[in-house]
């Protein structure tokens, strides 16, 4: 069983508060994180639908079963449940009670700030994560095959296909997930959307293009794309605003919280297709953005990750603040460092007044330097 490093933190928070949420996406490992970290509580899922029934009907007999240290899946099936969990754990004042998980994003975080306000811890499990596979020592021989692979556990518990995997994983999400979340008359437009978004990876968010050729309309496309984001399928990376350029773009950039999903939606069969595929760099981009994402959520924090665009061209693909201070990342995915890697940050550079501790390229490479400009590191060692 592989460690997570969100363990130290779920635990952490624990011995904070009554309630601890875990979300994520579907089959990220919150049930097994929760499992492993509190081996001596009970379980219940509200996924199985007599615990629903029970749960729904009788709430307070449901409290009596389950009055302290469980584990409750899928909480967000049976929201008007946390309102007599809240009352009891008033009464008993007790930390560590219940750990909670979803994977609906929106549904569990609504039905958690109107009941448990104050009350409980929150933390998001993403699939692993790149240091997690290195600890492990199952990280995939080259970086395509991690791409294509992807980072859901049971593909590496189980030694599962990736094109075995990826393809029930989307047809359960779109036919089962997507009805519980919304209801969407049209699921092949849907699906179609889904794999259009595939093929933007890392581009600006563009609503009208995918309306046009979804053949929706844009307050169609704008409901949708908030289902993909609260379902952990996507997730944007917002323009940084700061002043020292007036002539900013507005829109954020489009990811998939996992490479291996966006790879079969592009209809990407193996690594060898990778090699050659025209979004390559693009993957590549978003798995170093995503380890940015699962290093935040990881340490329990929210990310505040952000990009440098002006409409003239110039860019910075990711900004991240460490240590109250900016740091600029350009992300490469050849295997041979060329100075132009610093072109964007050193414009960016000039404009901030950041130095040259601020601006690192990320690439494919594998030698770490510390040129004048910045420092170049090896995603092998990320």
């Amino acid at each position: 069983m592989i460690t997570r490093t969100l363990q130290k933190k779920l635990r952490q928070l624990s011995t904070k508060y009554p309630f601890v949420t875990i979300t994520g996406p579907r089959q990220s490992g919150k049930t097994t994180l929760a499992e492993m970290t509190f081996p001596d509580y009970k379980r219940v899922s509200l996924e199985d639908i007599d615990n629903r029934l029970f749960a729904t009907e009788d709430p307070r007999g449901f409290i009596t079963t389950y009055s302290d240290r469980t584990i409750i899946d899928e909480v967000q099936r049976v929201p008007s449940l946390l309102s007599y969990l809240q009352t009891h754990t008033d009464r008993k004042h007790n930390v560590g009670m219940y750990i909670l998980t979803g994977s609906q994003n929106a549904a569990l975080m609504q039905a958690v700030d109107q009941s448990l306000a104050g009350r409980v811890g929150i933390l998001t499990l993403l699939p692993f994560s790149h240091e997690e596979l290195r600890d492990a020592d199952i990280v995939p021989q080259t970086i395509n095959a991690e791409i294509f692979k992807g980072s859901y556990p049971r593909l590496y518990d189980y030694d599962i296909e990736p094109t075995d995997y990826y393809p029930n994983y989307i047809k359960t999400y779109v036919e089962r997930d997507v009805r519980e979340i919304k209801e969407i008359g049209d699921l092949a437009k849907f699906t179609r959307l889904i794999k259009l978004c595939a093929g933007r990876i890392g581009q600006l968010l563009n609503k009208t293009s995918l309306a046009t050729e979804c053949g929706v309309s844009a307050p169609t496309v704008d409901a949708w794309l908030s289902v993909l984001e609260a379902s952990y399928i996507i997730h944007f990376l917002r323009p940084d605003y700061r002043n020292f350029s007036k002539r900013l773009v507005k829109s954020p950039k489009l990811y998939f919280h996992d490479t291996g999903l966006a790879c079969s939606l592009l209809e990407i069969r193996s690594v060898a297709q990778l090699d050659t595929h025209y979004l390559r760099g693009g993957l590549f981009e978003n798995m170093v953005v995503n380890e940015f994402l699962k290093r935040e959520f990881n340490r329990g924090k929210e990310p505040t990750l952000s990009f440098w665009h002006d409409s003239t061209g110039n860019e910075v693909d990711l900004l991240c603040t460490e240590n109250e201070m900016q740091h600029a990342y350009e992300i490469k995915s050849g295997a041979t460092f060329s100075k132009d890697y610093f072109k964007g940050l050193n414009y960016w550079g000039k404009l901030s007044g950041a130095d040259a501790t601020q601006k690192i390229v990320i690439y494919g490479g594998e030698k770490n330097m510390n040129t004048s400009d910045g420092a170049v590191t090896s995603w092998s060692g990320f």
